[in-house]
């Protein structure tokens, strides 16, 4: 049989032949470039992705020595999530000891900044505890998640509700003072679990509330980084461009709405984020070659630039990985093969 069974973005099954897997990769790879305003992959990077996608292997994988590092995020609710009742210290063993995980993270349950301050005093106490049994690298990870300082839950303005009212500027003005709350939340929140033992913190699905957030996050990092010069500091981002709710916000003197990944990253250096964890949105309705292609092709750009280390982030609904709850494992081997060989990644 000559035809490819891959899926779609959704996790369905799917068969194409071997000429339309290649017309999928070349257009995805020029879905890329062109939003992004990158270069496209070359012809032996087009010639290696259809490779590794039509390989006939279930699994497929790097040659030994070329394994990536791997980071987490949520990572103790990886095994909750699927009815497994065990204490957060023990998932943390069990990941280093049975699974053999490159780096840990602890993490509370609702994982965002603002409600960590409710029991911070507690859960510094459960990270201490984690500590004391474990041995592999160990960061505190929690999305900053700067929506919740809106009304009703927060003290802030809604912009989402000022926006279509025409309100700009005081949407811009709410976004802002969100912005400090987060800022200030996350000095706390991170600073107690550094002083606690943590190797670090990892800012996960940042900017989900667009500029204004990335923003925050950026203003704590340098901030962190002038307290606790060793501190290590991961940014995983929430999408592949910057989503421009305030629209006008700047760093650095470059204005963060629109920005892709190979920009995101340069103001992450400029604040002192120690590893960025770069994102590509998977499109549901488009195949996984196409949707592969796009996310090497942006991956690759992202890592010519950089000065730290780049961990691509291949997870449901990201880095050309299917949405689906459970990542079928075809996809992922294929994404972290390429990532590794072709994007030049240091980390997924």
């Amino acid at each position: 049989m000559n035809d490819i069974l891959t899926r779609l973005g959704d996790g369905t099954f799917i068969s194409l032949t071997k000429d339309e897997v290649r017309r999928e990769i070349e257009e995805g790879v020029e879905n890329a470039a062109d939003r992004a305003e990158i270069d496209p992959l070359t012809k032996e990077d087009i010639d290696r992705l259809y490779d590794i996608i039509v390989d006939p292997r279930k699994f497929v994988s790097v040659e030994p020595g070329n394994e990536l590092i791997l980071s987490y995020d949520g990572f103790p609710m990886k095994l909750t999530r699927v009815g497994i009742p065990i204490e957060r210290p023990q998932i943390l063993k069990v990941f280093e000891r049975a699974f053999g995980s490159d780096t840990l993270e602890m993490a509370y349950v609702h994982y965002s900044i603002k409600p960590l301050k409710i029991n911070l005093s507690e859960e510094v106490a459960f990270f201490a505890e984690s500590l004391q049994g474990t041995i592999a690298p160990l960061m505190y990870g929690a999305m900053p998640n700067m929506s919740l300082y809106t009304k009703p839950d927060g003290p802030c303005e809604n912009a989402a509700e000022l926006l279509p009212l025409g309100k700009i500027k005081e949407a811009q003005e709410a976004q802002m003072e969100a912005a400090q709350y987060l800022e200030k939340d996350i000095m706390l929140v991170a600073g107690q679990m550094y002083e606690a033992g943590a190797d670090g913190f990892d800012f996960d699905t940042t900017a989900a509330a667009g500029d204004a957030e990335f923003y925050a996050v950026l203003k704590a990092i340098e901030r962190l980084k002038a307290k606790y010069p060793e501190m290590g500091i991961e940014v995983g981002m929430s999408g592949e461009f910057i989503l421009g709710f305030h629209g006008s916000v700047e760093y650095a003197g470059t204005r963060l709405a629109g920005l892709y990944p190979h920009e995101q990253i340069k103001m992450v250096e400029k604040a002192g984020g120690t590893i960025f964890g770069a994102v590509i949105n998977t499109n549901s309705s488009r195949s996984f070659p196409w949707n592969l292609a796009r996310a090497i092709t942006m991956c690759k750009a992202c890592g010519e630039v950089a000065n730290i280390p780049v961990h691509a982030n291949v997870g449901m609904g990201v880095g050309g990985i299917p949405l689906t709850p459970v990542t079928p494992i075809d996809c992922v081997s294929r994404t972290s093969t390429a990532m590794a060989e072709i994007a030049k990644m240091d980390g997924l």
